[in-house]
């Protein structure tokens, strides 16, 4: 895709979450002195939300476009260094709430394989609260037993009845995380960059982020470094033999070519578990419901490939499929 053509598409994708987001990437689509530093990348390198996360991680997150225009032009060689070497691991724990609806149907115990897991915050989904449709929350801390889930962080998810909601918090046995970048959660500069991935003015986002950081700092996950496909079969001959294996993907499979998606979902069938997947609604053409998903519920929340909602991206919203 052409960058400007990019940029612009990302304008509108952000609009509505972020203003600011989007009036940096307006800025660039009509500026050909910006554009022209930013095709210096090589291709996936030159994707909106990577180049704008290491213009925050230098310290200019609240920066106008104005300015911000000012230093990609006078300080181009530090965000391009850091993009050579990043990729985008937004590690959003919001999801997790989308995610429970579809654990729920999987005979518990659980034992979960996310793959692009960064930091690993989904890992933890049992470690959070949650609420759907403003109801009761579920989970929380448990007092003088294991931490089933935190009330420091409550997640909400409006459903629309789309799916029914969990009943409770999924019983996780084990846990892994795979990813080409594993990043810790305790570790000031990994934080620093996953912070730097989100928008100034998201605070909600933000807010969520620390707090997850903070409860995996506690009780850190595994995070292996690993490819998506090849070291898949290695992590499920580890699971205990009275869990039910269950590998998570949450926007993760968008970034891999399209000839190694094909061969993940091979993969996960051949290997006969449960798959758990929150990605863009036409990543997999042949098995995306027939209907458009709404502008603001462009993901597909699916179970073992078959569709149950669509869902906002960032897991607050999951919406009903047209029949």
């Amino acid at each position: 895709m052409e960058t400007a053509a990019w940029y612009r598409r990302f304008a509108d994708e952000m609009r509505r979450r972020s203003p600011l987001t989007a009036a940096w990437a307006e800025g660039v689509a009509a500026d050909d002195e910006v554009l022209a530093l930013i095709d210096r990348l090589p291709d996936q390198r030159r994707q909106p939300a990577l180049v704008f996360a290491c213009a925050r991680l230098r310290g200019w997150a609240d920066a106008s476009w104005p300015e911000l225009r000012e230093r990609l032009l006078t300080r181009w060689a530090e965000v391009e260094a850091e993009a050579l070497v990043r990729a985008t691991q937004t590690n959003e724990p919001g999801r997790c709430a989308a995610l429970l609806p579809a654990l729920a149907r999987i005979d518990w115990p659980l034992a979960i394989i996310e793959v692009g897991a960064a930091a690993g915050l989904c890992l933890q989904l049992d470690r959070y609260a949650y609420r759907y449709d403003g109801g009761p929350v579920i989970g929380g801390p448990v007092i003088g037993g294991p931490v089933v889930g935190d009330s420091r962080l409550v997640l909400d998810c409006a459903t629309d009845g789309a799916v029914a909601p969990p009943a409770g918090l999924p019983q996780v046995v084990w846990r892994r995380g795979i990813d080409r970048a594993p990043l810790d959660a305790a570790d000031p500069a990994d934080a620093a960059w996953l912070r730097a991935l989100l928008p100034a003015d998201e605070p909600e986002r933000r807010g969520r982020l620390d707090a997850a950081l903070g409860i995996a700092a506690q009780d850190p996950v595994v995070v292996e470094r690993g490819d998506a496909v090849d070291d898949l079969a290695r992590l499920v001959a580890e699971v205990p033999d009275d869990a039910a294996p269950v590998v998570v993907t949450t926007g993760v499979l968008a970034y891999l070519p399209r000839a190694r998606r094909e061969r993940f979902r091979e993969e996960v069938r051949r290997l006969g578990v449960h798959w758990v997947s929150l990605e863009f609604a036409g990543l997999y053409p042949d098995t995306a419901p027939a209907a458009v998903p709404p502008s603001d519920a462009p993901f597909l929340l699916a179970l073992d490939g078959h569709p149950l909602a669509f869902a906002e991206p960032h897991g607050e919203t999951l919406r009903r499929i047209p029949a």
